[in-house]
């Protein structure tokens, strides 16, 4: 899934390990958001909204697999 979690914590002026430390989650958990090699839990979906001040899907954009119908 693509999502904006660089974008928007580069525009909060946030290091990977500052977001990481307010979600309370590793740098490398960031590090694989960021490179879209892992799909959060909802919950942890929910707190990247409100650390951004935004809707989950201001954060990640959903795409149908070409499979899907």
């Amino acid at each position: 899934m693509k999502n904006r979690i660089k974008e928007l914590r580069a525009k909060k002026d946030l290091t990977q390990d500052q977001l990481a430390e307010q979600l309370g989650v590793s740098r490398q958990t960031i590090i694989s958001l960021e490179r879209e090699r892992y799909n959060p839990s909802i919950i942890l979906a929910f707190k990247l909204a409100h650390i951004f001040n935004c809707k989950i899907e201001d954060i990640f954009i959903y795409e149908e697999e070409k499979d899907e119908k």
